[in-house]
Protein backbone atom coordinates (compact mmCIF):
# COMPACT_ATOMS: atom_id res chain seq x y z
CA UNK A 1 0.00 0.00 0.00
CA UNK A 2 1.45 3.32 -1.07
CA UNK A 3 1.76 6.44 1.07
CA UNK A 4 -1.15 8.17 -0.67
CA UNK A 5 -3.35 5.10 -0.32
CA UNK A 6 -2.50 4.76 3.37
CA UNK A 7 -3.15 8.46 3.99
CA UNK A 8 -6.47 8.23 2.17
CA UNK A 9 -7.40 5.13 4.16
CA UNK A 10 -6.51 6.80 7.47
CA UNK A 11 -8.48 9.93 6.58
CA UNK A 12 -11.53 7.88 5.61
CA UNK A 13 -11.30 5.87 8.83
CA UNK A 14 -11.04 9.05 10.93
CA UNK A 15 -13.98 10.63 9.13
CA UNK A 16 -15.98 7.42 9.52
CA UNK A 17 -15.22 7.35 13.25
CA UNK A 18 -16.34 10.97 13.64
CA UNK A 19 -19.51 10.26 11.69
CA UNK A 20 -20.28 7.23 13.84
CA UNK A 21 -19.97 9.31 17.00
CA UNK A 22 -22.08 12.11 15.55
CA UNK A 23 -24.72 9.81 14.08
CA UNK A 24 -28.09 9.62 15.81
CA UNK A 25 -29.75 6.23 15.07
CA UNK A 26 -33.24 7.69 15.39
CA UNK A 27 -32.49 10.48 12.91
CA UNK A 28 -30.79 8.02 10.55
CA UNK A 29 -33.81 5.71 10.57
CA UNK A 30 -36.20 8.59 9.96
CA UNK A 31 -34.03 9.81 7.09
CA UNK A 32 -33.89 6.32 5.54
CA UNK A 33 -37.66 6.05 5.83
CA UNK A 34 -38.09 9.38 4.07
CA UNK A 35 -35.74 8.25 1.32
CA UNK A 36 -37.82 5.11 0.75
CA UNK A 37 -40.98 7.18 0.63
CA UNK A 38 -39.38 9.46 -1.93
CA UNK A 39 -38.50 6.40 -4.03
CA UNK A 40 -42.09 5.18 -3.75
CA UNK A 41 -43.31 8.57 -4.85
CA UNK A 42 -40.98 8.44 -7.86
CA UNK A 43 -42.35 5.03 -8.79
CA UNK A 44 -45.91 6.31 -8.50
CA UNK A 45 -44.99 9.30 -10.63
CA UNK A 46 -43.46 6.97 -13.22
CA UNK A 47 -46.61 4.87 -13.30
CA UNK A 48 -48.71 7.98 -13.74
CA UNK A 49 -46.53 9.22 -16.62
CA UNK A 50 -46.61 5.78 -18.25
CA UNK A 51 -50.37 5.57 -17.90
CA UNK A 52 -50.72 9.05 -19.40
CA UNK A 53 -48.61 8.04 -22.38
CA UNK A 54 -50.68 4.88 -22.83
CA UNK A 55 -53.90 6.87 -22.72
CA UNK A 56 -52.60 9.20 -25.44
CA UNK A 57 -51.85 6.22 -27.68
CA UNK A 58 -55.28 4.78 -26.99
CA UNK A 59 -56.87 8.11 -27.95
CA UNK A 60 -54.78 8.18 -31.12
CA UNK A 61 -55.83 4.59 -31.85
CA UNK A 62 -59.52 5.46 -31.53
CA UNK A 63 -59.07 8.34 -33.94
CA UNK A 64 -57.38 6.01 -36.45
CA UNK A 65 -60.19 3.50 -36.04
CA UNK A 66 -62.66 6.27 -36.80
CA UNK A 67 -60.64 7.15 -39.92
CA UNK A 68 -60.70 3.49 -40.96
CA UNK A 69 -64.47 3.49 -40.79
CA UNK A 70 -64.55 6.76 -42.67
CA UNK A 71 -62.30 5.46 -45.46
CA UNK A 72 -64.34 2.27 -45.61
CA UNK A 73 -67.51 4.30 -46.12
CA UNK A 74 -65.77 6.42 -48.75
CA UNK A 75 -64.71 3.31 -50.66
CA UNK A 76 -68.26 1.95 -50.65
CA UNK A 77 -69.66 5.25 -51.83
CA UNK A 78 -67.10 5.42 -54.67
CA UNK A 79 -68.01 1.88 -55.77
CA UNK A 80 -71.68 2.80 -55.86
CA UNK A 81 -70.80 5.74 -58.07
CA UNK A 82 -68.53 3.63 -60.27
CA UNK A 83 -65.43 5.51 -59.13
CA UNK A 84 -62.99 2.69 -58.63
CA UNK A 85 -60.09 5.09 -58.56
CA UNK A 86 -61.56 6.93 -55.58
CA UNK A 87 -62.50 3.65 -53.96
CA UNK A 88 -58.90 2.44 -54.41
CA UNK A 89 -57.48 5.59 -52.75
CA UNK A 90 -59.93 5.28 -49.88
CA UNK A 91 -58.95 1.65 -49.35
CA UNK A 92 -55.26 2.56 -49.47
CA UNK A 93 -55.76 5.17 -46.76
CA UNK A 94 -57.76 2.63 -44.82
CA UNK A 95 -54.88 0.20 -45.05
CA UNK A 96 -52.37 2.82 -43.82
CA UNK A 97 -54.55 3.66 -40.87
CA UNK A 98 -54.92 -0.01 -39.99
CA UNK A 99 -51.15 -0.44 -40.08
CA UNK A 100 -50.79 2.54 -37.73
CA UNK A 101 -53.43 1.00 -35.47
CA UNK A 102 -51.44 -2.23 -35.29
CA UNK A 103 -48.30 -0.31 -34.34
CA UNK A 104 -50.21 1.62 -31.71
CA UNK A 105 -51.64 -1.58 -30.33
CA UNK A 106 -48.13 -2.98 -30.00
CA UNK A 107 -46.92 0.16 -28.22
CA UNK A 108 -49.98 0.20 -25.98
CA UNK A 109 -49.40 -3.44 -25.11
CA UNK A 110 -45.75 -2.72 -24.23
CA UNK A 111 -46.78 0.25 -22.09
CA UNK A 112 -49.39 -1.87 -20.36
CA UNK A 113 -46.78 -4.49 -19.51
CA UNK A 114 -44.46 -1.79 -18.18
CA UNK A 115 -47.33 -0.33 -16.19
CA UNK A 116 -48.20 -3.71 -14.70
CA UNK A 117 -44.54 -4.29 -13.81
CA UNK A 118 -44.24 -0.86 -12.20
CA UNK A 119 -47.46 -1.35 -10.26
CA UNK A 120 -46.14 -4.66 -8.96
CA UNK A 121 -42.84 -3.03 -7.98
CA UNK A 122 -44.73 -0.20 -6.36
CA UNK A 123 -46.77 -2.64 -4.29
CA UNK A 124 -43.64 -4.53 -3.26
CA UNK A 125 -41.83 -1.32 -2.38
CA UNK A 126 -44.82 -0.07 -0.44
CA UNK A 127 -44.97 -3.30 1.55
CA UNK A 128 -41.27 -3.04 2.31
CA UNK A 129 -41.70 0.57 3.37
CA UNK A 130 -44.50 -0.37 5.74
CA UNK A 131 -42.36 -3.19 7.12
CA UNK A 132 -39.40 -0.82 7.49
CA UNK A 133 -41.64 1.71 9.19
CA UNK A 134 -42.63 -0.88 11.80
CA UNK A 135 -39.01 -1.89 12.33
CA UNK A 136 -37.99 1.76 12.44
CA UNK A 137 -40.43 2.59 15.20
CA UNK A 138 -39.40 -0.54 17.09
CA UNK A 139 -35.71 0.29 16.77
CA UNK A 140 -36.30 3.90 17.80
CA UNK A 141 -38.23 2.75 20.87
CA UNK A 142 -35.46 0.29 21.76
CA UNK A 143 -32.78 2.92 21.23
CA UNK A 144 -34.61 5.52 23.33
CA UNK A 145 -35.20 2.94 26.07
CA UNK A 146 -31.53 1.92 25.99
CA UNK A 147 -30.45 5.56 26.06
CA UNK A 148 -32.70 6.31 29.01
CA UNK A 149 -31.50 3.19 30.82
CA UNK A 150 -27.90 4.19 30.17
CA UNK A 151 -28.48 7.67 31.56
CA UNK A 152 -30.17 6.25 34.65
CA UNK A 153 -27.30 3.79 35.15
CA UNK A 154 -24.77 6.59 34.77
CA UNK A 155 -26.72 8.65 37.28
CA UNK A 156 -26.88 5.78 39.75
CA UNK A 157 -23.21 4.85 39.41
CA UNK A 158 -21.87 8.38 38.86
CA UNK A 159 -20.12 7.27 35.68
CA UNK A 160 -21.38 10.10 33.48
CA UNK A 161 -19.32 13.08 32.45
CA UNK A 162 -21.38 15.53 34.50
CA UNK A 163 -21.25 13.34 37.58
CA UNK A 164 -17.53 12.87 37.05
CA UNK A 165 -17.11 16.66 37.13
CA UNK A 166 -19.27 16.83 40.26
CA UNK A 167 -17.18 14.10 41.88
CA UNK A 168 -13.98 15.96 41.10
CA UNK A 169 -15.44 19.19 42.49
CA UNK A 170 -16.38 17.39 45.72
CA UNK A 171 -12.88 15.90 45.97
CA UNK A 172 -11.31 19.34 45.50
CA UNK A 173 -13.64 20.84 48.10
CA UNK A 174 -12.77 18.06 50.57
CA UNK A 175 -9.06 18.57 49.99
CA UNK A 176 -9.33 22.33 50.56
CA UNK A 177 -11.48 21.80 53.65
CA UNK A 178 -8.96 19.35 55.09
CA UNK A 179 -6.12 21.79 54.35
CA UNK A 180 -7.99 24.62 56.08
CA UNK A 181 -8.80 22.41 59.09
CA UNK A 182 -5.17 21.30 59.38
CA UNK A 183 -4.00 24.91 59.09
CA UNK A 184 -6.44 26.04 61.78
CA UNK A 185 -5.30 23.26 64.11
CA UNK A 186 -1.66 24.14 63.45
CA UNK A 187 -2.34 27.79 64.24
CA UNK A 188 -4.08 26.85 67.48
CA UNK A 189 -1.19 24.61 68.47
CA UNK A 190 1.41 27.28 67.69
CA UNK A 191 -0.64 29.86 69.56
CA UNK A 192 -0.84 27.62 72.61
CA UNK A 193 2.89 26.91 72.62
CA UNK A 194 3.64 30.60 72.22
CA UNK A 195 5.47 30.20 68.93
CA UNK A 196 3.65 33.28 67.65
CA UNK A 197 4.43 36.36 69.72
CA UNK A 198 1.83 39.01 70.20
CA UNK A 199 2.33 41.65 67.52
CA UNK A 200 0.62 44.27 69.67
CA UNK A 201 2.54 43.66 72.92
CA UNK A 202 6.34 43.77 73.27
CA UNK A 203 6.27 40.99 75.88
CA UNK A 204 7.83 37.65 75.12
CA UNK A 205 6.75 34.24 76.36
CA UNK A 206 8.76 34.48 79.59
CA UNK A 207 7.28 37.86 80.41
CA UNK A 208 3.80 36.50 79.89
CA UNK A 209 4.50 33.47 82.06
CA UNK A 210 5.95 35.64 84.85
CA UNK A 211 2.98 37.93 84.59
CA UNK A 212 0.67 34.94 84.84
CA UNK A 213 2.54 33.70 87.93
CA UNK A 214 2.25 37.14 89.51
CA UNK A 215 -1.45 37.21 88.72
CA UNK A 216 -1.89 33.75 90.19
CA UNK A 217 -0.03 34.74 93.37
CA UNK A 218 -2.10 37.88 93.73
CA UNK A 219 -5.27 35.87 93.30
CA UNK A 220 -4.10 33.34 95.88
CA UNK A 221 -3.15 36.15 98.31
CA UNK A 222 -6.50 37.85 97.87
CA UNK A 223 -8.23 34.53 98.36
CA UNK A 224 -6.34 33.93 101.60
CA UNK A 225 -7.20 37.45 102.76
CA UNK A 226 -10.86 36.79 102.13
CA UNK A 227 -10.60 33.53 104.03
CA UNK A 228 -8.88 35.34 106.90
CA UNK A 229 -11.51 38.05 107.00
CA UNK A 230 -14.26 35.50 106.94
CA UNK A 231 -12.49 33.62 109.75
CA UNK A 232 -12.23 36.82 111.85
CA UNK A 233 -15.92 37.55 111.37
CA UNK A 234 -16.81 34.03 112.38
CA UNK A 235 -14.52 34.33 115.43
CA UNK A 236 -16.21 37.56 116.54
CA UNK A 237 -19.59 35.92 116.15
CA UNK A 238 -18.50 32.96 118.22
CA UNK A 239 -16.98 35.28 120.86
CA UNK A 240 -20.26 37.12 121.18
CA UNK A 241 -22.03 33.84 121.53
CA UNK A 242 -19.56 32.66 124.19
CA UNK A 243 -20.30 35.74 126.35
CA UNK A 244 -23.84 34.53 126.79
CA UNK A 245 -22.74 30.94 127.29
CA UNK A 246 -21.53 29.18 130.46
CA UNK A 247 -17.95 29.57 131.77
CA UNK A 248 -17.21 26.01 130.70
CA UNK A 249 -17.39 27.07 127.11
CA UNK A 250 -14.35 29.41 127.21
CA UNK A 251 -12.23 26.60 125.92
CA UNK A 252 -14.21 26.58 122.68
CA UNK A 253 -13.67 30.30 122.19
CA UNK A 254 -9.95 29.90 122.71
CA UNK A 255 -9.90 27.15 120.12
CA UNK A 256 -11.70 29.43 117.55
CA UNK A 257 -9.20 32.19 118.13
CA UNK A 258 -6.38 29.72 117.75
CA UNK A 259 -7.88 28.62 114.41
CA UNK A 260 -7.97 32.19 113.11
CA UNK A 261 -4.35 32.68 114.09
CA UNK A 262 -3.42 29.45 112.29
CA UNK A 263 -5.16 30.71 109.10
CA UNK A 264 -3.21 33.98 109.21
CA UNK A 265 0.05 32.15 109.72
CA UNK A 266 -0.69 29.78 106.84
CA UNK A 267 -1.52 32.72 104.53
CA UNK A 268 1.78 34.38 105.46
CA UNK A 269 3.66 31.12 104.78
CA UNK A 270 1.97 30.68 101.35
CA UNK A 271 2.74 34.28 100.44
CA UNK A 272 6.37 33.89 101.49
CA UNK A 273 6.66 30.68 99.39
CA UNK A 274 5.27 32.46 96.32
CA UNK A 275 7.61 35.40 96.83
CA UNK A 276 10.58 33.04 97.30
CA UNK A 277 9.71 31.11 94.07
CA UNK A 278 9.34 34.37 92.20
CA UNK A 279 12.78 35.54 93.40
CA UNK A 280 14.30 32.24 92.24
CA UNK A 281 12.74 32.65 88.78
CA UNK A 282 14.06 36.20 88.52
CA UNK A 283 17.57 35.02 89.45
CA UNK A 284 17.43 32.24 86.84
CA UNK A 285 16.25 34.74 84.21
CA UNK A 286 19.16 37.11 85.13
CA UNK A 287 21.71 34.28 84.89
CA UNK A 288 20.36 33.10 81.54
CA UNK A 289 20.57 36.69 80.22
Amino acid sequence: MGIISRASYIIRSKVNSLLNRAEDPAETLDYSYEQLRDQLQDVKQGIADLTTQKKRLEIQKRRLEQNVEKHNDQAREAVRQDREDLARKALEKKKQKMNQIEQLETQISDLQQQQDRLVEQKNTLQSRIEEFRTKKETMKARYEAAEASSKVSEAMTGAGDEFEDVGRAIERAEERTEDMEARAQAMDELQETGAFEDVISDKDQIDRELEQLGTDSEVESELETLKSEMGDSEAETESADSTAASPGEDGAGDEAAADVEDVDVEAEINQSEVESELEDLKEEETEST
